[in-house]
C-alpha cells in the first residue's frame, strides 16, 4: 500500500520525499528543535542519513513518514508526523512529530498527529498506538492528551526513559 496524503482544514500531508531533504536538515539544526529528542551531534552525518530515513518509508503496511505544510502556504515545510515500529517493542507502533520552531504553538501538531492516528487504525488497521516522550517535553505531553492518548508509566526507548503514551482503536 503507498502512503496515503491527507488534507485537514489548515494542512496538506504528503508522504516525504527527497524533496524534503534540505528543509527536515535546517529544522534538526535548530538546538531547541531537538532538545527533547537527543540533538544532533554532526550535522553533516545526520543530513547525509536523513535520504535512508525517506527510502525506507515505502513500506506496503501502511506505515511510515508524511512532510506537514500548511494549505494556504503549499510550499513551506512545517514539520513531519511518523508512524512507525517502535525499536525493541515491536508489535508497538510509535506515532511521532517534529515541527519548526515558528509552527509551534498553533495546534498543527495536533492537526496532523491526528490524520495519521485515523490513517493508523482505518488504514493500516492497527489497534493500538504509542507515542514516547521525554518526560519534561510539555508540549509534546499535550497533544497527546488532545489526541485521547493515555499515560501509561514509563519505556525505555532510544536510548533513553521514556514517558509511554496509548491509544487504542475505539
Amino acid at each position: 500500500m503507498a502512503l496515503p496524503s491527507f488534507t485537514t482544514g489548515r494542512l496538506v500531508l504528503r508522504p516525504r520525499s527527497l524533496a524534503d531533504l534540505d528543509a527536515m536538515a535546517a529544522m534538526d539544526a535548530d538546538p531547541e528543535v531537538m532538545r527533547y529528542v537527543g540533538g544532533v551531534e554532526d550535522p553533516v552525518r545526520h543530513r547525509a542519513e536523513l535520504p535512508d530515513w525517506i527510502d525506507d518509508e515505502n513500506d506496503p503496511s501502511g506505515l511510515g513518514g508524511w512532510s506537514v505544510f500548511a494549505t494556504d502556504a503549499p510550499d513551506r515545510f512545517l514539520g513531519w508526523i511518523v508512524l512507525y515500529p517502535l525499536a525493541g517493542w515491536e508489535p508497538d507502533v510509535e506515532l511521532g512529530w517534529r515541527f519548526v520552531r515558528d509552527a509551534w504553538g498553533r495546534g498543527y501538531a495536533t492537526e496532523a498527529a491526528g490524520a495519521v492516528l485515523g490513517h493508523a487504525f482505518a488504514g493500516a488497521g492497527l489497534k493500538r498506538v504509542v507515542a514516547v516522550l521525554d518526560p519534561a517535553n510539555q508540549r509534546s505531553r499535550r497533544v497527546c492528551k488532545k489526541l485521547g492518548m493515555v499515560p501509561c508509566g514509563r519505556r525505555h526507548a532510544y536510548g533513553e526513559d521514556c514517558e509511554l503514551f496509548v491509544k487504542d482503536r475505539g
